[in-house]
């Protein structure tokens, strides 16, 4: 029996409503989870929104609401993305919640027993939108209006003078054991260009880090200091374990975190130093395991741009499901985008993908080959023949293209768009098969001929479809109806179980249509 595999993505900050961004990765991350359970794993997903801070204080006062209110009304926009985009989340945690507050302040005392907590003043420059603190060596200069110099972050953020009383995290403390994890363990971050940049920001030098604000009230009281409330990364990392119940003693708490189940962070990565020297000092101080690995992935341009408010190019990814399909916008992305890097999209590259793809690929084979068997066959799966070198053939490739792709998404990089191309490939060559057997000339002449390549080819669209339900889980599922397979017949361990000769099969329907080229000027 595997381990248990607890995997999530960065909460959300819903100052404003998601996009495609988001969207990303809470899809890549979605097909990750799937993969694992289609494997058998015992698998926990979690997604968010990160409510507090300073950032979601100020946008509830420039709209005169409450930022309870605010935290409502946008949250339950990220909560109708995930599930119209078919993300199978275990929890959508919120950390405006009770418990939320509860084992915050858990691991703040932890952090406090250990004597890493002490009261200062904060003098330095903090950016609002990044909810983070920078040194002034970290800093760039740009030109603002009337041609004077305006500092801004690493990110390009707006950056302020910040005083005022604070509590500090010993993040000094933990620079050797973070290097140390950094070198004794390679796999914990990846890709490995993310680790190298946080191995030469540790060897920089560590500063201990302000971890409480009294400027605003908006957060998670400090406790025995209620004029305080937690630097929002304290508050915001600690959702992955108030999600398994921390600090109670739950079932779900020893299982997915203290007993040795895999653990992964799926991420941006404009986030990794959040997530892999601050969140790994905060649990080594509260004596807490760490995760497995952190991966950050790179963002999702539009066009090749990356996505501003200000250049007016977010895209609502609702608007593109709704016009192309929600497995359609999950293939792209998860095909396209190499896992990792920086992707672009536009919406003619989703239509000429897609339709490549899904529906000229995919759709084409099994709309041909089973509307002849609803003509040919009395709508049952036909008998299948003797082998020739051909089905060898076709059936050995399937068998190692399964191997290779679990090969692939099992060794900690997660190359979903590699593994999307070995099932593309083999869904090209099932094509050829067919139309290189021509069962409808065989027909005429070798009728049993015929239905053996009818049979063959029924079961590569069966095998492929299984294959595929981590990336389009909808549309394999009813490509897997069309072959009458029941809904506990469609995990990985069934690839190997084939299909069965008499079964009766419903009349064929198109799941894949082809999609229309968007107007010039739309984005869509």
């Amino acid at each position: 029996m595997s381990d248990p595999f607890y995997i999530t993505t960065a909460i959300s900050y819903p100052n404003g409503p998601p996009h495609i961004g988001h969207a990303y990765e809470a899809i890549a991350t979605d097909a990750i989870a799937r993969f694992q359970r289609l494997s058998g794993r015992d698998v926990r997903f979690q997604t968010g929104t990160d409510e507090h801070g300073l950032k979601m204080a100020q946008a509830a006062a420039a709209k005169a609401i409450a930022p309870q209110e605010l935290a409502d009304e946008m949250a339950n926009q990220f909560i109708v993305m995930c599930d119209k985009l078919n993300v199978s989340y275990d929890r959508f945690i919120r950390t405006t919640e009770a418990d939320h507050h509860k084992a915050s302040q858990a691991i703040w005392q932890a952090m406090e027993t250990n004597g890493d907590l002490y009261l200062d003043k904060y003098e330095g420059w903090y950016s609002v939108r990044d909810e983070a603190y920078y040194d002034e060596d970290e800093l760039i200069e740009a030109e603002g209006e009337g041609g004077t110099k305006e500092k801004l972050s690493p990110q390009g953020t707006p950056v302020e003078w910040t005083v005022e009383e604070s509590w500090f995290f010993r993040l000094s403390k933990y620079q050797e054991p973070l290097l140390k994890l950094f070198n004794e363990n390679p796999g914990f971050l990846k890709p490995d260009s993310r680790r190298n940049e946080m191995i030469k920001f540790v060897e920089g030098g560590l500063n201990d880090l302000s971890i409480s604000r009294t400027s605003f009230d908006w957060g998670v009281k400090v406790p025995g200091s209620e004029n305080h409330v937690m630097y929002v990364w304290v508050d915001a990392l600690t959702n992955y374990l108030t999600g398994l119940g921390y600090p109670e003693k739950t079932d779900l708490y020893p299982k997915y975190w203290t007993e040795g189940g895999d653990i992964a962070h799926i991420i941006g990565k404009d986030i990794v130093r959040f997530h892999t020297i601050y969140w790994p000092a905060f649990l080594m101080s509260a004596n807490l395991p760490l995760p497995k690995q952190v991966f950050g992935h790179g963002f999702l341009l539009n066009r090749g741009q990356k996505m501003s408010k200000s250049v007016g190019n977010v895209v609502d990814p609702i608007a593109l499901a709704d016009a192309f399909g929600v497995d359609q916008l999950r293939y792209f992305l998860l095909s396209e985008v190499i896992f990792g890097k920086d992707g672009s999209y536009s919406a003619e590259m989703i239509v000429t993908k897609t339709n490549a793809d899904l529906a000229n690929n995919f759709g084409n084979l099994a709309q041909r080959s089973l509307s002849m068997i609803a003509k040919n066959c009395d709508g049952k799966v036909p008998e299948a023949g003797p082998k020739t070198q051909a089905e060898e053939q076709l059936i050995s490739d399937l068998k190692a293209c399964f191997a290779d792709m679990t090969a692939l998404m099992e060794n900690g990089e997660f190359p979903i768009h590699a593994a999307i191309d070995l099932l593309r490939e083999r869904l090209s060559a099932t094509n050829q098969y067919f139309a290189d057997q021509a069962p409808w000339a065989l027909r005429k002449t070798e009728p049993a001929r015929a239905d053996t390549v009818l049979y063959y080819t029924a079961e590569s669209i069966r095998q492929l479809a299984i294959m595929l339900r981590w990336v389009i889980p909808e549309s394999c599922d009813k490509m897997l109806d069309l072959l009458s397979q029941s809904a506990d017949e469609r995990d990985f361990e069934h690839i190997a179980t084939a299909i069965e000769s008499g079964l009766t099969i419903p009349a064929p329907s198109g799941i894949f249509p082809r999609l229309d080229m968007p107007a010039a000027d739309g984005e869509g």
